[in-house]
């Protein structure tokens, strides 16, 4: 089971996404969200949003 809690930043201004998977509470960054399966399906569509856009900034660069 995995449930999406909210997000969490850095001491270096990151994002870290706070899920609870099996009862025990992770804290990922967005550049590993691929390695846990099922978390970015759960993430709210406003948090997608945002890294889509991030997404497309670094894709400027």
């Amino acid at each position: 089971m995995i449930k999406y809690l909210g997000t969490r930043k850095t001491d270096q201004g990151g994002t870290l996404y706070v899920f609870l998977i099996n009862g025990q509470e992770k804290h990922v960054p967005e550049s590993a969200l691929k390695q846990y399966p099922g978390c970015y399906e759960a993430l709210p569509e406003s948090a997608k949003a945002r890294i889509a856009a991030n997404r497309k900034w670094l894709q400027k660069l």
